[in-house]
């Protein structure tokens, strides 16, 4: 490479990494902020608890509120999980009133059977089989478990109506929770704690880690600012009024068939029509874990990246146009609806910063091959930099702190360079959604493009 190829070179390092570190700083910043606000929130939390004891939040009450509960799980293509999730919720579920609807599909006779098999040894098992052959969207079905609610009520309402997926190890206590808190509240979100797959601690655990920080830091700010609470799709519930009341406005259906992440639009459609939503982390048992939902996530990066490119289509994408912002003046909504969808922003920036190490490793070896000293960076760039490792390495710290604090020390040592195969898949679902958004402008009809299941039905191995 010649004098003006190398100075060509050097140019091209240089700005590529002054637009990256630009935006890595603006990113960096907006995740301090976040962290300030839950710092500043749980030290008042801490302070509380020393003077006052456990909050009201946090006390649980021996009287249960009266009122079946109905619980969805649509299933499409799951026999190999099904069964085993519904006989353990039975076996788990700690209370008296409560009817599991599993939607099915007339094409999938496996899942079909599976179901009917639980069905026959229990009469809470409600089995749905639907009309339209699958799989359509996840809306759909649950649409289709709607309607068999409303069939079966005949005037006797259920209080609530809670989602779940085919795959998901439910929690004793939820159930029981969730009727103490819709006291007060139109809907409720518990924490969703993914499971390692034993022989994939980078892939699988990746999720773990994002779930920590999702589920233990970030929407407990997005709850403090008042922002809309989107649902994770599993572990929450809404009052059947409140299903009721968007149902209306939808013209009969709740769910929005026409979303890839009608789970996330769900929530934001309560705080749109005026309901409460609560984020819910209440300990099992005195320091205890708190009670959430647990399953496996897809621990082969092909599963991963389809997954991912589903939840960035229907939240990144398709929220820019679909959900909109929040009312005017919901300055801490209009925020967290920018931190959902800021990762199609992330991703050139992504893509860009490693091509700039890549430019930079040339670099050095150019320069180290001829022999020309390579030129100094300005004290601007180098301040900027300064600042962008600083706030990577304060990154990297609550990333391990938090994962640590739900899984142990081995995970978060694991969490570091978790985040290299975390943006791989990023960078690889990014490319995936980008098409998927381009037919749906186009008018492609939305599939369920779900994931190979896989139920944690080792207690030992799950624990």
């Amino acid at each position: 490479m010649g004098e003006a190829g190398l100075i060509i070179l050097d140019a091209l390092m240089r700005e590529a990494t002054l637009f990256a570190a630009i935006w890595f700083l603006i990113g960096g910043l907006d995740d301090l902020l976040v962290d300030l606000v839950y710092g500043a929130r749980a030290a008042r939390g801490w302070m509380r608890g020393w003077l006052y004891g456990p909050s009201a939040a946090e006390k649980r009450s021996p009287a249960l509120p009266p009122g079946r509960i109905a619980v969805f799980v649509p299933a499409w293509d799951e026999a190999s999980v099904i069964g085993p999730m519904l006989r353990t919720a039975l076996a788990r579920f700690d209370h008296p009133d409560y009817r599991i609807y599993v939607g099915t599909y007339p094409n999938d006779p496996m899942t079909i059977a599976a179901v009917a098999d639980v069905a026959e040894e229990d009469d809470r098992i409600r089995l749905v089989i639907g009309s339209r052959s699958g799989g359509t969207t996840k809306a759909d079905c649950l649409n289709t478990l709607w309607r068999a609610l409303l069939r079966d009520e005949a005037g006797d309402e259920v209080l609530a109506v809670v989602l779940h997926d085919a795959e998901d190890r439910v929690h004793p206590l939820e159930l029981r929770l969730f009727a103490e808190r819709l006291v007060d509240f139109d809907a409720v979100q518990l924490p969703v704690r993914p499971l390692r797959k034993r022989g994939s601690p980078l892939v699988s655990g990746h999720y773990c880690d994002e779930f920590a920080q999702a589920h233990a830091r970030e929407l407990v700010v997005r709850q403090a600012l008042g922002a809309a609470m989107p649902f994770a799709g599993v572990g929450c519930a809404i009052r059947r009024g409140m299903l009721a009341r968007i149902a209306a406005a939808r013209g009969g259906a709740p769910f929005d068939e026409a979303s890839l992440t009608e789970d996330y639009e769900l929530g934001l459609t309560v705080a749109a029509m005026g309901g409460r939503t609560a984020f819910v982390r209440a300990p099992e048992r005195p320091y205890g874990r708190p009670i959430a939902v647990e399953a496996y996530f897809p621990h082969q990066i092909g599963a991963a990246v389809r997954q991912k490119a589903r939840w960035m289509t229907g939240i990144a994408l398709a929220g820019w146009d679909r959900t909109g912002w929040g009312a005017p003046g919901r300055i801490g909504d209009h925020w967290m609806r920018m931190r959902d969808r800021r990762a199609i922003l992330e991703i050139p920036v992504l893509a860009l910063a490693y091509a700039a190490l890549l430019l930079w490793g040339l670099s050095f070896t150019v320069h180290a091959l001829s022999g020309i000293t390579p030129g100094a960076l300005a004290p601007s760039m180098r301040w900027l930099l300064a600042v962008n490792f600083g706030l990577l390495g304060w990154r990297l710290l609550v990333r391990a702190a938090v994962t640590g604090g739900a899984y142990g020390w081995r995970d978060a040592l694991l969490s570091i360079p978790r985040v290299i195969i975390g943006n791989v898949i990023a960078l690889m679902a990014a490319r995936r959604a980008m098409f998927a958004y381009v037919r749906m402008l186009a008018g492609a009809v939305p599939e369920w493009d779900k994931t190979a299941h896989h139920f944690p039905d080792d207690e030992r191995a799950a624990a």
